[in-house]
């Protein structure tokens, strides 16, 4: 399917697919400023870790565009509050704090005219657009080398095209293993509460696409597991520290009922979702408004399923121990987790 964000250069605008729409409409939005660049992210318009890091570099373009009159010290000064307010639109994702550091090194190690600056901003922004289909491409041939002929792989949340600019993370082995190999791969898609990214998301891009896919209620993984109905399971990542893996609510729970099947579990992720000077101790898991998307489902049914005054938790993501984890794979190559710690 074709890119989930775009930069149009005719009019230095972001251009991207409004995820909340989905499955019903396929719509796109039009981003001029930062600011709304941060809200797409805040407000889910766009997500997805490596998607999210995208946006934000091309938000800090949209910010460089927006103070490329001011002097030197102004602009790093204005550019430096576009910075702290994209960075805290989704603090668990660590691919966006990397898209905006990134931007502000370039800016610190160009020592030239704002508008020179926004120039050379852009052109970092459309590189890492390009950037980020390669590496997916890289991702996919290399996770495919685990899938056989036949294999039904179970994916939870949406780690496809989606989910990054082109291609996916989660779902490139199973794109590169169907569409350059000749492989049979169905996947079956967890619904993903409460955004429901699995069933919205992932079952309308690969059903976009025209590979097998059927959408689960989260708590059908086990049975699935225990019926033998599924081969593999393959996740994306919200960010990798030394010993855990953030991913998805719920992520946690599929790869415990994985490792008692003894199902393979794999993880596949681009070095930018890579953090392994932290560890789990070190992240903030987000959690998002329970009100709206746990007891109203995304304000989608007239009445609660929850009764009035009752608290609902809702964390978006969770930490998966490495010793659940069978590989992980980036665009380098398919690693044991203690591999993967060695050679980054």
């Amino acid at each position: 399917m074709e890119p989930s964000i775009r930069w149009i250069t005719e009019k230095n605008i972001i251009k991207m697919i409004d995820q909340t729409k989905l499955p019903g409409t396929l719509t796109y939005l039009e981003i001029s400023n930062y600011r709304a660049a941060a809200k797409s992210i805040k407000d889910m318009n766009i997500r997805g870790a490596p998607a999210i890091g995208v946006t934000a570099a091309m938000g800090m373009a949209l910010a460089a565009i927006e103070f490329q009159n001011l002097d030197v010290e102004k602009f790093k000064i204005e550019m430096e509050n576009a910075a702290r307010i994209i960075s805290k639109t989704r603090p668990t994702a660590v691919n966006l704090t990397w898209a905006v550091k990134r931007i502000q090194n370039l800016i610190e190690n160009n020592p030239t005219s704002p508008p020179e600056l926004t120039k050379l901003i852009i052109l970092e922004c459309q590189k890492m657009w390009q950037e980020d289909i390669d590496t997916n491409r890289a991702m996919g041939k290399h996770g495919a080398t685990l899938l056989i002929d036949g294999d039904t792989v179970l994916t939870h949340c949406n780690a496809g095209s989606l989910a990054t600019v082109q291609y996916g993370t989660a779902l490139a082995p199973i794109r590169w293993a169907i569409e350059e190999e000749g492989k049979k791969i169905q996947v079956i898609a967890d619904e993903t509460r409460p955004r429901l990214q699995g069933a919205r998301l992932t079952a309308w891009e690969l059903h976009y696409d025209k590979i097998p896919v059927k959408v689960e209620v989260d708590n059908n993984a086990g049975l699935m597991m225990r019926l033998g109905k599924i081969n593999k399971v393959i996740v994306g990542a919200d960010r990798i520290v030394n010993g855990v893996v953030f991913n998805k609510i719920g992520t946690f729970m599929v790869a415990m009922a994985a490792k008692y099947h003894n199902i393979p579990m794999y993880v596949v992720a681009p070095k930018s979702t890579l953090s392994l000077n932290e560890s789990e101790k070190d992240v903030k898991i987000e959690q998002r408004n329970a009100q709206f998307e746990v007891a109203e489902i995304m304000g989608k049914i007239k009445e609660p399923i929850v009764p009035d005054g009752v608290e609902c938790i809702n964390y978006a993501f969770d930490a998966t121990p490495f010793d659940l984890i069978t590989k992980i794979i980036t665009e380098d190559g398919v690693f044991n987790p203690e591999e993967l710690i060695q050679r980054y």
